[in-house]
């Protein structure tokens, strides 16, 4: 389950079709963001030499109305290496 520190830090906007690493307490995250800026992959854990974060992969769930956003979840994939 992500912490609210970190929900907090995915519910933001950023840049369209970019991948962000940023450090949170003990924790490497590295996100992508869809063309709306909006994070839909996340990498958590620790940052190895080569870059690559080894932990956790999760992936957005949303679903977009006229109105906005309906739906709008994270969802476990498991294991990232």
């Amino acid at each position: 389950m992500l912490s609210a520190g970190i929900l907090k830090i995915l519910d933001q906007e950023y840049p369209a079709l970019i991948v962000k690493t940023i450090c949170y307490g003990r924790l490497d995250l590295a996100f992508k963001t869809d063309s709306h800026g909006i994070p839909v992959l996340l990498f958590i854990g620790e940052k190895e030499a080569s870059g690559k974060i080894k932990g956790e992969c999760y992936t957005r769930k949303i679903s977009f109305t006229s109105q906005g956003v309906v739906k709008n979840h994270w969802e476990h994939k498991g294991k990232a290496t």
